[in-house]
């Protein structure tokens, strides 16, 4: 007959075992959760990584496209104020030879020209002129009242210009003129004579 003694010890040592089998299983399973834990925190860590690695590389790509066209532009503008630069210099060159077109004996011809222009553009029935004083030689009394009757305008020279070679026409009060000097043509030509003149500087023929 077993004893209570030996009843108790199986008794302890069941309780023990399934104690210990209890603790086993608590310990497979936490050691399966810290794996899945560390499991997922590697792959999210790999993707903060690619994340961030993503982010990194389209900002430079931003910053490079950026930096390419700033560049292009600083470049363009470059371009543009060389341009300009060599096309104030050519119209300045020859706006300072434009004295040398009076000594030329086709401004006998051109003077009554830009009188008749200059009139006709202002579009009174009366007109005082003003002509520097090499035109005013050539705009002479007889010439000045035959153009007054071909374009039936009352013409008559007023003082001469101080400034400009050529004609400034204004009405009797004072209200509209037209100025008709040659460095006011060249001024208003200069839009229009761009893009040609650049053209033949850089040696294009077309």
């Amino acid at each position: 007959m077993i004893s209570m003694d030996e009843n108790i010890k199986t008794l302890e040592r069941a309780v023990l075992d399934e104690a210990r089998a209890e603790a086993e299983k608590i310990l497979a399973e936490a050691r399966l959760k810290a794996d899945d834990l560390r499991r997922q925190a590697r792959e999210q860590a790999a993707a903060e990584r690619a994340k961030v690695i993503t982010q990194a590389t389209l900002e430079t790509e931003r910053l490079r496209s950026q930096t390419v066209a700033i560049t292009q532009l600083e470049s363009r503008t470059l371009a543009l104020d060389q341009r300009e630069k060599l096309l104030l210099s050519v119209f300045e060159s020859a706006r300072e030879k434009l004295p040398e077109v009076q000594r030329d004996p086709e401004y006998k011809r051109i003077a009554p020209r830009l009188l008749r222009e200059a009139l006709l553009q202002l579009g009174a029935a009366s007109a005082t002129v003003h002509a520097d004083k090499a035109t005013q030689k050539i705009l002479t009394a007889a010439l000045l009242e035959k153009i007054s009757k071909e374009l039936k305008v009352r013409a008559q020279m007023g003082k001469p210009l101080k400034n400009g070679i050529g004609v400034i026409v204004e009405t009797g009060d004072g209200r509209r003129q037209y100025d008709n000097t040659l460095e006011t043509r060249l001024k208003r030509m200069q839009d229009t004579l761009r893009s040609s003149v650049y053209r033949l500087l850089m040696g294009e023929t077309q």
